[in-house]
């Protein structure tokens, strides 16, 4: 067995590994189950990656997004480790490839999404394949008590079965103690060892900032901050507007969500991870599997439902070790919505009944049919025909996707798909007739030998740099094919899609276990409420309360650099007024531009020491402008 230490240097180039990777890579080349909670930036896939090198054999990688799959694909073949992936994306020749070199050709590490753990193609090959560990990444979501749970992560346990001697490793940044044990059960995790790393990050501050006046606090913040950021809102909208917002004032931001393509998210993600960008401005649909190391802050503009993902999202600055901030910005509002919010997550039953038969009635499903179908799902028009609202709409989704009547796909996993519609003789006519259009039919055959009998998955690229010729005329040509009823061409969708993995039922047979249903209620209304205390604190440091949420508050020392430990070691209100005096004898500044700018550098009750000073006339206003009377 190769020596860990070595493999370290040979791979990743370094001398020594970070806290708790040595010992996770022990249990798990000893046989052990292991539960892995590190928090983001505390390098989990070495975790897995390296007892993996050192095992004969191949790991098997469920991960969720295939952005994620790819990017450590792409990682471990830079560092001469054979690694693929298997996604919707592929043609069967392509996954029939990959599945082989899993049985014979050397591969180490196969990545695949938690979905195709229910193909029987993929459990026929899975049976037979030599593995040496199964690695659950993300493993947060198999927990239904979680805040991001995932019904197919639940088929992870049953493949198992299949190969008995592979011990599993479960890998997450974000996950309380009810949440471990949760896993731990749902992922029949035997004889397992369980590894919690620290949670506090020494060198990122997390500061509250309550502000009626969001946009004006964002800009603040983006100017008084050096580097690059990241802003999180939960509207595409608001994302939209804060990034033109920040264009305007003279910082470069791109806004990234899920209504828009997958090139066009890679796109403006190359040019943020580039630095030809300052500012992402997104929903939560951006940042999982980002490494940027260099990231110096990171907004929140709305509050998150819970202290899970506002930990995974804020850590994401900071993550080379330097000094780092993660704002929440609030307003008297948030929390009221955030109740708000909890009422609409939860409908009732007879709701979640509706929601199902218009969705059904929407798309024309018969009953006891439209099993496997797929369509284009416009949430938003969905609603305005039945008169729902989209909140509640999309609960309702949620809780039809929990018990298997609906998937929602991520975006990035639909494809184009193609089928030939004549027959043999028909198809050889049509090519002797049409040479140009017969030539890339014969080459479309070569590359998808299943095209005649089903439709398959081909990518366009692929297929014009084959044909050395531009992606555009391939897609015409494969129009005027499907034009002239040759084959069934179906373009990759720019759209969120719906499927119906099993037939429409009758609404009455759409049931919800009354406790199962309360004790979701209840563990999303704890979130709310630790979230809540989170904004209310002002006396506790925010790592420790953030630690004592994770079960690891006890001997955590003050940070120092958050909100609170700030407070406690502000200036006197006589060194404000001394700063305010300098400050406006360098420049001019308005109310709250000056406010922002001190209280960033740790002064406190500003807003009163200007009113004070302007009561006694040491400063005064003119055109919304503060000046010095000396």
């Amino acid at each position: 067995m190769a020596d860990k230490h070595l493999l370290l240097k040979r791979y990743w180039g370094y001398d020594t590994f970070r806290p708790m990777q040595e010992e996770i890579i022990d249990s798990a080349v000893a046989g052990h189950d292991t539960m892995v909670l590190l928090p983001t930036g505390g390098g989990k896939s070495l975790c897995y990656q390296l007892p993996a090198l050192m095992m004969e054999g191949l790991c098997l990688v469920v991960s969720p997004l295939i952005a994620l799959m790819k990017d450590q694909v792409v990682q471990l073949n830079a560092r001469h480790v054979k690694a693929a992936c298997i996604t919707s994306g592929m043609s069967d020749a392509d996954i029939a490839v990959v599945l082989n070199n899993s049985l014979y050709g050397n591969l180490k590490f196969l990545y695949v999404s938690p979905e195709r753990l229910r193909q029987r193609r993929f459990i026929e090959y899975f049976r037979k394949m030599k593995v040496c560990l199964i690695a659950v990444d993300e493993a947060h979501c198999v927990s239904q008590w979680g805040y991001d749970f995932r019904p197919p992560y639940l088929q992870i346990a049953d493949i198992r079965a299949y190969q008995p001697a592979a011990p599993l490793m479960a890998l997450t940044a974000t996950a309380t103690p009810e949440v471990v044990a949760d896993i731990c059960e749902r992922l029949a995790m035997r004889n397992r060892r369980l590894f919690c790393g620290s949670f506090v990050r020494p060198n990122l501050g997390y500061i509250v900032v309550h502000d009626e006046d969001k946009n004006r606090r964002l800009l603040a913040i983006a100017a008084a901050t050096e580097g690059s950021g990241i802003v999180y809102t939960r509207s595409r909208r608001y994302a939209e507007q804060i990034a033109a917002l920040l264009v305007e004032n003279g910082v470069t931001a791109e806004f990234y969500h899920a209504g828009l393509s997958a090139a066009e998210r890679d796109r403006r993600q190359g040019l943020w991870m580039k630095g030809q960008r300052r500012v992402m401005v997104a929903t939560n649909a951006f940042g999982m599997g980002i490494d940027k190391p260099d990231v110096r802050f990171v907004i929140h503009a709305d509050v998150p439902d819970s202290l899970e993902a506002y930990f995974q999202e804020a850590g994401r600055a900071g993550r080379d070790g330097a000094p780092a901030c993660a704002y929440l910005v609030c307003s008297p509002s948030d929390t009221s919505a955030l109740k708000a919010n909890h009422a609409k997550d939860f409908p009732t039953l007879v709701y979640i009944r509706n929601v199902y038969r218009a969705i059904c009635n929407y798309y024309r499903l018969p009953m006891g049919g439209g099993a496997d179908s797929r369509y284009d799902f416009d949430l938003q028009k969905v609603c305005d025909s039945y008169v729902f609202k989209v909140r509640e709409f999309y609960a309702a989704c949620r809780f039809l996707e929990r018990e298997g009547l609906i998937a929602l796909p991520e975006l990035d996993e639909a494809v184009s798909t193609l089928c030939v519609t004549v027959g043999r003789d028909e198809l050889y006519r049509f090519q002797v007739n049409h040479m140009r259009l017969g030539d890339f039919v014969q080459t479309l055959l070569r590359m998808y030998p299943g095209l005649l009998s089903s439709p398959v998955a081909i990518d366009e690229k692929r297929i014009a740099k084959r044909c050395n010729i531009e992606t555009a005329d391939v897609v015409t040509m494969l129009g005027e094919l499907n034009a002239m009823h040759v084959a069934d061409y179906h373009p990759c969708p720019t759209k969120p899609q719906i499927v119906f993995p099993s037939a429409r039922v009758p609404e009455s047979e759409i049931m919800l276990q009354p406790q199962r249903y309360d004790q979701l209620k209840q563990a999303a209304w704890r979130r709310l409420q630790a979230m809540e205390a989170y904004i209310a604190n002002d006396s506790v440091c925010r790592s420790r309360q953030l630690a004592a949420y994770f079960g690891q508050g006890e001997g955590v020392p003050p940070c120092g650099c958050c909100d609170v430990c700030r407070h406690a070691a502000a200036p006197t209100e006589a060194d404000c007024r001394a700063a305010v005096i300098q400050q406006l004898k360098a420049a001019r500044l308005s109310p709250h531009d000056l406010c922002v700018m001190l209280e960033a550098k740790g002064y406190v009750n500003v807003r009163g020491v200007l009113r004070d000073m302007l009561d006694r006339g040491i400063i005064y206003l003119d055109k919304n402008l503060l000046h010095s009377v000396s």
